[in-house]
């Protein structure tokens, strides 16, 4: 039966095999994860992470085929509770039914849903009732529960390349769903859909009922430009991937380039990146290149985030906009970054060593009878609030300094502390 063309053109080019699917060679191609996962004949729960319009949608969908399974899908936008427990209900009906079938639910942006969410499918795909499958345009290391990130692989998809968005123009042509292209058009609907295979289909369902009702015979890079207007010249260079964005923006900002920084910030926004998002990375932004050189960035980047929330689009984003800026042209330091992260490789990698006795607390008579806090100075009653030549750090262990603060805003003052500090230290051991 032929298919109907009152269908989405998404759904009439949809992959029906792993060989029509255009891109993510580096999951799909022979010997590559997912086509090794896909002909092992025993289906795993995994998060496909990665731009919208990469097919994450589609290789969960062609999961469920490859292994007769039922395909539920629920988003993580409109669904809640009640969609996984009818997704458990009906996974329990096909796995106890005549024919014994597998289930795969496949949750989209399952960043959205919260963490009791996301727990409620644990013992169900610990069980093996279903296979889980996430989609997600967020790092799932972020917004993806640990406990649920552990039990799935994670895959990495990549935008489409321009050489793969023309193919899907060339399948929409052969499927005489839109009429003949001029080759200029051709290049700026591949800038414009900026590797979102969904957002080219969009477009070129657009740009056929358009067409059809102007009875054009083809289409002209001039009449594609009057009918997209605006929203199609903002994409004409094409430009970098959204990742390759953000990664500009944070370099620009420890760069201290207010300019770069926010020429950069403003292609996110007019490139549909969530304003949420952007606020969150303005917070990580201060905390790790920024840190205690200026503790007003951190506060300023919670401030900026909160205006944001209040005022909603557009008026939010100048709060993010004048946060860039003060960030790009703050002092830098990220001392505490490299210290917290060296304390966390020690912890990993070195034993378990006893609170020194004199840290110890002693709430019982016991515990002050085998010395529990014992010889302990109350830092307090010290001259100048400092018990010179006191240890905190457990006995045996002598690192070098993890915190180095760097020559550079408020840690100049910082540094000069701790070198008094240091020093009176030295003085009473010596």
């Amino acid at each position: 039966m032929a298919t109907s063309t009152h269908q989405p053109l998404a759904e009439r080019l949809r992959p029906k095999t792993l060989g029509e699917v255009i891109g993510q060679q580096h999951l799909l191609g022979p010997g590559m994860p997912l086509r090794i996962a896909f002909e092992s004949g025993q289906p795993h729960s995994c998060i496909l992470w990665g731009p919208p319009g990469t097919g994450k949608t589609t290789i969960a969908r062609l999961m469920a085929d490859a292994f007769d399974a039922q395909f539920l899908s629920i988003s993580a936008v409109l669904g809640g509770v009640k969609d996984i427990r009818d997704a458990v209900e009906r996974a329990t009906l096909a796995r106890d039914g005549l024919e014994q079938r597998r289930t795969i639910v496949f949750v989209d942006e399952v960043h959205r849903f919260n963490k009791s969410q996301q727990d409620a499918f644990l013992p169900h795909v610990e069980s093996g009732l279903f296979t889980f499958i996430g989609a997600t345009t967020e790092n799932p290391s972020f917004e993806v529960n640990s406990a649920l990130l552990s039990r799935a692989a994670v895959y990495v998809l990549q935008p489409l390349g321009e050489g793969d968005l023309r193919q899907i123009v060339t399948r929409a042509q052969d499927i005489q769903a839109v009429p003949a292209i001029e080759a200029k058009a051709i290049d700026r609907l591949v800038a414009y859909a900026d590797g979102d295979a969904r957002r080219l289909l969009n477009t070129l369902e657009t740009l056929s009922v358009a067409a059809g009702s102007e009875k054009l015979g083809d289409i002209a890079d001039e009449w594609l430009l009057r009918v997209l207007g605006e929203r199609m010249r903002r994409y004409d260079k094409g430009g970098e991937q959204f990742y390759d964005t953000i990664s500009a923006l944070h370099k620009s900002v420890r760069g201290s380039d207010p300019d770069a920084s926010l020429y950069w910030f403003v292609r996110m926004l007019d490139g549909g990146a969530d304003p949420r998002y952007m606020a969150r990375r303005l917070v990580r932004m201060a905390s790790e290149d920024i840190g205690l050189a200026d503790p007003r960035a951190l506060r300023l980047a919670l401030d900026a985030a909160e205006v944001y929330e209040r005022l909603g689009s557009p008026e939010g984003e100048l709060a993010l906009a004048e946060c860039v800026v003060y960030l790009a042209i703050a002092p830098k330091s990220n001392a505490v970054y490299q210290a917290y992260n060296e304390v966390r490789a020690l912890i990993k990698t070195d034993g378990t060593r006893p609170v020194p006795m004199h840290l110890r607390n002693a709430p019982t008579r016991l515990m002050k009878e085998l010395d529990y806090g014992k010889g302990y100075r109350y830092a307090h009653d010290e001259e100048g609030g400092f018990a010179a030549g006191e240890r905190y750090l457990p006995d045996g262990l002598d690192p070098p300094p993890f915190y180095r603060p760097v020559e550079r805003g408020l840690e100049i003052r910082i540094a000069e502390k701790l070198r008094e500090l240091r020093k009176r230290n030295d003085d009473a051991a010596g």
